[in-house]
């Protein structure tokens, strides 16, 4: 691609994976390239553009400055991509669309004579909007803050049979936010959300618990992306790159989560699972220790368990919201509900089990002294409700930390 300019145009860009995508695919010189504004116009003008894809907020900007639109693109609106030909003229495209239904269909959620519910007015929801309109959704309303379908009357749309978010509520940074209440929808049986960190937002996450098939944004990018390099190349490139790209980040951009009782060998697991994959491990009780400025038994006697659990969601919650980390908890990790989401948003959670009697409780401000066997009836139901793996750490934890890199390496795309 010589010296031509690649990259991600937009005017905050710290949260994107756009680089790792098309590096994969092919782009080595691709960058992310944050304007303000008032510099849009002199940026395009550039000889050297060769393509970009566009985000927030220039979606719309950048079409009165394209030389021709794609019919597509003047259809929906929206211009993502943009390709200086040789004969110097930008054209835009709008290859959402087609990362939009590839997210869709690789939910099993078809749009095709439903009652389709978009949240959001930006470049994203007129995307959603017109492959709703090419899938022949039988209807579909725009939710705004301020339109005359809003927040305020949600009510009105309580038969939405597909909801669409595709507004920032819930990205990173603002984890654990969600732009609306899902038993508002009692006929809802799919839900779609652009955001793609986290990996399950606040609203993915209800969703899961109601049993209504869902994706994040992650399938969007990847696919739109495959589609944009095309357009930048001029030449096809394989469908199966999708899956491809997609377990590659996967499983780079995913926790590793160790849950159980305390002392069940969590931390030396942990260790030797960061040994294995040169990922840091994050121990979330240590965290605690130095964030409180004295250890956890202090923690219990200045404050009592109610004070540490207090903490301790206030880390976890820190914790989750990372990337590509072994995150290790604390036995009772699994009694705070709020914590299940802030570990399962972006990670695969293994709960180790080791027989009750070859449990230490040195150290252990809950343990020592225990009916550990009262422990684990109580907290059994809780380690359930939280894991999607058990491990059995019985035997050698070297073993142990292999099986969950092999489990992790196979599943953490599912």
């Amino acid at each position: 691609m010589g010296e031509r300019v690649y990259g991600l145009l937009g005017r905050k860009l710290g949260h994107s994976w756009s680089v790792p995508i098309h590096e994969a695919l092919g782009c080595r010189g691709y960058r992310l390239i944050e304007l303000e504004p008032e510099d849009l116009a002199s940026f395009l003008r550039r000889a050297d553009i060769g393509g970009l894809n566009v985000t927030i907020p220039y979606k719309r900007d950048v079409m009165p400055l394209c030389g021709e639109i794609d019919p597509a693109a003047a259809d929906i609106g929206s211009v993502n991509t943009i390709v200086r030909g040789a004969d110097g003229v930008l054209r835009g495209y709008n290859t959402d669309i087609d990362g939009f239904i590839y997210m869709a269909w690789r939910a099993g959620i078809t749009l095709a004579g439903k009652k389709v519910v978009v949240l959001g007015t930006g470049g994203a929801s007129l995307t959603a909007q017109a492959a709703a309109r090419r899938a022949g959704a039988r209807e579909i309303a725009v939710i705004s803050r301020s339109g005359p379908d809003n927040y305020g009357n949600l009510h009105r749309h309580a038969d939405a049979e597909v909801l669409v978010n595709t507004t920032p509520v819930g990205m990173y940074p603002g984890n654990g936010a969600a732009p609306v209440d899902l038993t508002a929808f009692p006929q809802c049986r799919g839900v779609l959300d652009v955001v793609y960190n986290p990996r399950r937002t606040a609203l993915l996450l209800q969703a899961e618990e109601l049993g209504i098939p869902c994706c994040d944004g992650l399938p969007m990018l990847v696919a739109q992306a495959k589609r944009a390099e095309e357009h930048f190349t001029g030449r096809a490139i394989p469908d199966s790159e999708n899956e491809r790209i997609l377990s590659q980040l996967r499983r780079e951009m995913g926790n590793i989560v160790l849950i159980g009782m305390p002392g069940c060998g969590k931390s030396t697991v942990g260790q030797l699972l960061a040994d294995l994959t040169g990922r840091e491990a994050v121990d979330i009780d240590q965290q605690i220790a130095l964030r409180a400025g004295c250890s956890i038994p202090e923690i219990f006697a200045r404050g009592g368990e109610a004070e540490f659990r207090a903490l301790e969601r206030e880390e976890t919650a820190r914790a989750g919201a990372l990337t590509g980390k072994i995150l290790l908890t604390g036995g009772g990790a699994v009694k705070t509900p709020e914590n299940y989401g802030a570990l399962r948003q972006n990670g695969r959670i293994y709960h180790l089990l080791r027989d009750l009697g070859t449990l230490p409780t040195d150290g252990r401000p809950l343990s020592q002294g225990a009916d550990l066997g009262a422990m684990w009836r109580q907290r059994e139901p809780l380690y359930r409700r939280f894991r999607d793996v058990t491990m059995d750490n019985s035997g050698p934890a070297e073993d142990t930390a292999a099986a969950i890199w092999r489990d992790f390496c196979e599943h953490s795309g599912d």
